[in-house]
């Protein structure tokens, strides 16, 4: 039942992705390009999301269990150490590049299989060095 929900949340996450543009790569760097062709509208899909996700995180740290599934990870480790800020500017590089992050990117993967593969092979292997550094 849990795999059906999750299922149902990610598609409607991936569909919101979609549907704001967040798979189109240019759009993404066009955002990111405040000094020549930037494109502000991604400012209203955060605007919109922020909110949204603070009011399900505040309902989240509320309850004493979770209501579907048998246990949610929420951060406890509040401290901004070198390791955070390395692998912040790490992500904001790739993301600069490639213009594509881990939800939109699995989310146009069905759209644009050819163009996306490439990026989700680097992700992978990078998760995969990470675990393999960190055991």
């Amino acid at each position: 039942m849990s795999s059906v929900v999750a299922l149902i949340l990610g598609g409607i996450f991936g569909g919101g992705l979609y549907y704001a543009g967040m798979t189109n790569p240019q759009k993404i760097l066009n955002f990111l390009d405040v000094a020549g062709a930037w494109d502000p509208s991604l400012v209203f899909v955060m605007g919109g999301g922020i909110p949204v996700a603070a009011i399900g995180y505040y309902l989240v740290t509320k309850r004493q269990a979770p209501v579907l599934f048998a246990d949610i990870q929420i951060p406890t480790q509040g401290l901004i150490d070198r390791p955070l800020l390395l692998g912040s500017a790490i992500f904001g590089i790739g993301w600069g590049i490639a213009g594509m992050c881990p939800g939109p990117a699995f989310a146009a993967v069905l759209l644009e299989p050819q163009a996306i593969i490439g990026y989700l092979v680097a992700l992978v292997l990078g998760s995969l060095a990470y675990e393999r550094l960190h055991r």
